[in-house]
């Protein structure tokens, strides 16, 4: 499978929703719903997970992604992620990645281009 990464640098395709989904895999759906409600503090049933990844077209995307600012505008720069944005470094991923170490690394490493 081909690694997706979503703009903010979050591997789409080592998401627990992601593989739930594209593997059609209600145990891991319904553990990484009740898994997330508890670490965010808020209902989230596991149809709110059902994603096809942060880059695709669909009407399977986690709940939070119809209201992302920062795959908004990445959508609306048309790049890939924001680590071949011109405005890479912009306030909004700075904040994001204080919060995504992870996510962090992930685009360093698209900037360094590996």
């Amino acid at each position: 499978m081909e690694r997706m990464i979503a703009y903010c640098g979050i591997v789409c395709t080592d998401c627990p929703a992601y593989i739930a989904t594209q593997t059609n895999n209600r145990a891991l759906l319904e553990s990484t719903a009740k898994q997330w409600s508890e670490q965010f503090n808020v209902p989230i049933p596991p149809e709110g997970i059902l994603c096809d990844g942060c880059l695709a077209q669909s009407d399977r995307l986690c709940g939070h992604c119809y209201e992302c600012t920062i795959r908004a505008c990445g959508m609306q720069h048309k790049v890939a992620n924001c680590g071949v944005c011109p405005d890479y470094g912009c306030e909004q991923i700075k904040a994001f990645l204080v919060q995504a170490p992870e996510a962090a690394k992930v685009l360093e490493q698209v900037r360094a281009g590996l």
